[in-house]
């Protein structure tokens, strides 16, 4: 059997084959963040046969001052529950599991959307966006620890199968760990145990709420690729901790650098990454950036490189790429 058909299992999860379509926002949503006709329909096409062993939603914002953009999709309210579970549903009934990204932007928080004035690590100008948010206060880092752990009780009340916390592509959790944009000088800076302080409480503390059986997931920036942020070696280390705090799957892409890397244009650019983290932990890696075919989706997981491959921008243009490259390989 091809290797991409394999099953894998993700804590208590079975996935059906090592296949993931990426979190992609997609700005389907109304204003104020609740789910549409056209955000239901999008998934329904996007997973109809079940040809995707792993869906995860796109970021979702935990809190008002966490929104990054317009029609950003919600779980910062109870009320999101009812149509979030509908949006669940959609999905597992044409055969895929879902997780959902659950997301605080930080210093990438648009204030002309939220009303509010943006705030991150450090005083710092966000290298993508160039605002230059307020320090947070410790009280304010508690309160955000927590609504990251109410936001994941709010996707398992949904229905979904896992919940995927965002640090990557210059949002908060990523801000805190970069060097670039932390230069606290208390226990949430500094070293980079301290600049992962944060995602450890996080990490906890969820899995605390949400159970031990519960998937929880992590998309980590694992480089910035700009002289003095995250290095992989950073990233490895990372790993290791959030493995040791009960993570159960790491999700792969750049840091500040965002989803695509300049100069980086091979199927599968952040290999590199995926493959010395997942030399290092236990649990399953996924992998994703610029896989477009089958075949090195395939070779991808043969070399190691990762556990799972995520394909986002060719699922995005042809909704049946899944089911074409699935009868490919069991034709080989």
């Amino acid at each position: 059997m091809s290797k991409l058909l394999e099953s894998i299992k993700i804590n208590n999860m079975n996935v059906i084959n090592r296949l993931v379509m990426p979190p992609l926002a997609t700005e389907k949503s109304l204003s104020d963040g609740r789910v549409t006709k056209y955000l239901l329909d999008y998934y329904d096409e996007k997973s109809k046969g079940g040809y995707i062993g792993l869906i995860i939603i796109e970021h979702s914002f935990i809190i008002n001052r966490g929104k990054a953009s317009k029609n950003q999709l919600s779980i910062a309210d109870d009320n999101m529950i009812d149509e979030l579970s509908n949006l669940a549903r959609t999905i597992q009934k044409n055969g895929s599991k879902v997780a959902m990204q659950i997301n605080h932007a930080g210093s990438a928080a648009d204030s002309s959307i939220t009303g509010e004035n943006a705030y991150g690590p450090s005083e710092i100008a966000n290298p993508r966006k160039g605002i230059v948010p307020f320090e947070l206060s410790k009280e304010q880092i508690i309160d955000i620890v927590y609504s990251f752990v109410q936001a994941a009780i709010r996707v398992k009340k949904a229905g979904f199968d896992a919940v995927e916390i965002h640090s990557a592509h210059g949002y908060l959790l990523n801000q805190f760990l970069s060097p670039l944009t932390n230069h606290r000088t208390d226990e949430y800076g500094g070293s980079l145990h301290n600049r992962l302080r944060i995602h450890l409480e996080i990490i906890k503390a969820v899995k605390k709420a949400v159970g031990e059986d519960y998937p929880v997931m992590l998309r980590l920036g694992a480089c910035d690729f700009i002289d003095g942020g995250i290095t992989i070696e950073d990233s490895v280390l990372a790993a290791k901790e959030f493995e040791n705090a009960g993570l159960d799957l790491i999700d792969i892409s750049g840091g500040f650098s965002g989803f695509i890397v300049e100069g980086m244009n091979d199927e599968g650019f952040f290999s590199s990454l995926s493959e010395a983290i997942k030399k290092n932990v236990n649990i399953p890696v996924i992998l994703t950036g610029g896989v477009l075919t089958a075949d090195a989706a395939q070779q991808l997981l043969l070399d190691e490189k990762a556990d799972m491959i995520g394909v986002g921008r060719a699922i995005l243009r042809d909704s049946d790429w899944a089911k074409n490259a699935i009868k490919y390989l069991e034709d080989k």
